[in-house]
């Protein structure tokens, strides 16, 4: 069966204030191994195997189930928390939903909010796939429920270079929305790069000192 991918493409991603159920590493977390990865749900809504961003994939000796996971026959994007078994086998003790975005191009929007955030870090993974975001949120609860944010990701433009190759402009798309800013919650998101890539990404991202630029060679 062909699998499908749980990404968004259109709609802004939201996120809540919660405390994320991935943010570990303590106690008898401490000796267990995090990777972000793609993982695979069967028919019956179960985690079975995963392949991370380092191109190691697993297959999980339990099949692992979670909240998040609403699809069936699916891959996720997530963050995955396994003790490491024989080769090519894990045990997986935690997993977290990753929001992946995709690049839309800016006339879809009827908004385009930037409102700041803090950015912990950019990277290109190494396969090429994704650019993975650390990203710093801050949030709070409006009397009884939580603050939402909303995040999207527009493509202004893609630019033909002197030497032929060709660039891609991303920017960030942010609503703080109704969250108060009373303390910080790290959120990872994944941008999805498309399949008809250009040679280079430079994406724009506004904080609270000012915008960031960054930019990959493909």
């Amino acid at each position: 069966m062909k699998k499908l991918f749980a990404f968004s493409l259109f709609a802004f991603l939201l996120f809540s204030c919660e405390t994320d159920s991935y943010e570990k590493g303590e106690g008898q977390y401490s000796q267990m191994q995090g990777d972000f990865a793609e993982l695979t749900v069967n028919s019956q809504k179960q985690g079975v195997s995963f392949l991370t961003d380092e191109g190691e994939e697993y297959t999980l000796t339990t099949p692992a189930t979670s909240s998040w996971i609403q699809r069936p026959d699916t891959v996720y994007r997530a963050i995955v928390y396994f003790n490491k078994l024989t080769s090519g086998m894990a045990e997986a003790v935690a997993m977290g939903q990753m929001g992946v975005l995709r690049p839309v191009e800016h006339w879809r929007f009827k908004e385009q909010p930037q409102d700041p955030l803090g950015v912990e870090s950019v990277w290109l993974t190494r396969n090429g796939k994704y650019i993975n975001m650390g990203l710093l949120l801050k949030n709070g609860r409006v009397e009884d429920s939580e603050g939402v944010h909303a995040m999207a990701l527009c493509r202004d433009t893609v630019l033909v270079n002197p030497d032929q190759t060709r660039t891609a402009y991303y920017r960030l798309l942010h609503s703080q929305g109704d969250a108060p800013e009373y303390y910080t919650n790290r959120r990872y998101v994944s941008i999805l790069l498309p399949q008809d890539r250009p040679d280079s990404v430079r994406l724009s991202i506004r904080t609270y000192n000012g915008t960031l630029e960054k930019q990959f060679a493909l």
